[in-house]
């Protein structure tokens, strides 16, 4: 993919910012508040890679074999494509406070924001309902207006799904593994992560391309959501093995006991020693603590573990890409595309 940048695409942000502000006005609103919620929209949407997003209009310039959008179509994909980065904004200033983040994208939470703090809460809120809104504004008369609304409200529900399950079951200030498994690592990730990272931007490209058939949603599906979960299974791999230099941060899933892949394979394949180790160890705020776990995850070698899993689970996502029936529109270049972005990458 990779078709469009990053600079074409933020382009677009700050019209849709005067348009939410510009509901604002009708609202007759004052001052203070319209800027608040400007600078919300700003601090939290801008200042990531955007892939999701940029993923809506390179997939709809594969579906409809376009190189080059007309303006009019650029500007209705990028909209479709900020929405899940709005949707992506208000999923992270929410995850931030439940989470005790201390910063995201390289400055401070929007919770540690001098004089924010808890109206977070409500900011995550607004920035949830702006999908909706740029939405109805722009989308209100096609046919597909209603579709696109239930794919956004079901995505956010799946993955607060998600979100549930693993706070409920890797709370950082208390540490159980026992209430670890292998299936519940697989549903949080599912849930928490492939539906709206993978599934929705292609879902709302095809919306678009007139091609979203209940058989092409279904197609499209069964290989984003294995490939999603590879995604974040390759996160949690590379949190504690990769380059820290490389990834732009230092790896703390051991110290603020994630229920990640890792921890999971390693209680499924441990003795009892090293259980035990695994029970005292995990989740401790304590560099030494920490070398300890990694020291079993070198005892039962799960660099290589991992390794065996990426060659499986990429060898199935290609099985299943080889099966997809083009003939009603869907291409499989869009899902190869997704594929060859994340395959063996290190950061």
């Amino acid at each position: 993919m990779g078709k469009t940048t990053l600079k074409e695409f933020e382009a677009v942000f700050p019209l849709l910012v005067d348009e939410l502000m510009g509901v604002l006005e009708q609202y007759k609103i004052p001052a203070e508040a319209a800027a608040w919620y400007r600078r919300n929209l700003e601090q939290n949407t801008l200042g990531g890679k955007c892939n999701r997003g940029m993923s809506v209009v390179d997939t709809y310039s594969i579906l409809t074999g376009q190189d080059k959008l007309s303006d009019t179509e650029y500007l209705r994909t990028a909209i479709l494509g900020w929405c899940t980065e709005l949707l992506q904004a208000f999923f992270l200033v929410a995850d931030d406070i439940m989470d005790s983040s201390k910063t995201r994208r390289g400055s401070p939470c929007w919770y540690l924001f001098d004089g924010v703090g808890n109206i977070a809460i409500n900011d995550s809120f607004m920035l949830e309902s702006a999908v909706f809104i740029l939405i109805k504004k722009h989308f209100r008369k096609e046919s597909y207006y209603i579709d696109l609304v239930e794919l956004f409200q079901e995505t956010i529900f799946q993955t607060e799904l998600g979100q549930l399950l693993d706070l409920i079951t890797a709370p950082e200030d208390r540490v159980d593994l026992s209430k670890f498994s292998l299936a519940k690592h697989s549903f949080i990730v599912i849930f928490k992560t492939a539906y709206y990272s993978f599934y929705l931007p292609v879902a709302l490209a095809m919306y678009m391309a007139g091609i979203a058939t209940e058989s092409n949603l279904k197609q499209a599906r069964d290989v984003l959501i294995p490939l999603g979960e590879y995604f974040q299974i390759q996160d949690d791999y590379l949190d504690c093995y990769g380059d820290p230099e490389h990834i732009g941060k230092i790896g703390t899933d051991i110290k603020d006991n994630k229920c990640g892949w890792l921890i999971n394979k390693a209680l499924a394949i441990a003795t009892p020693e090293q259980r035990d180790i695994l029970d005292k160890n995990y989740g401790r705020k304590d560099d030494e603590a920490e070398a300890r776990i990694k020291q079993v995850y070198i005892e039962l070698e799960l660099e290589k573990c991992y390794q065996e899993y990426e060659e499986q689970a990429v060898g199935k996502i290609r099985g299943l890409i080889d099966q997809v029936d083009e003939s009603n529109g869907l291409k499989k270049e869009v899902l190869t595309s997704f594929l060859n972005k994340i395959y063996k990458r290190s950061k």
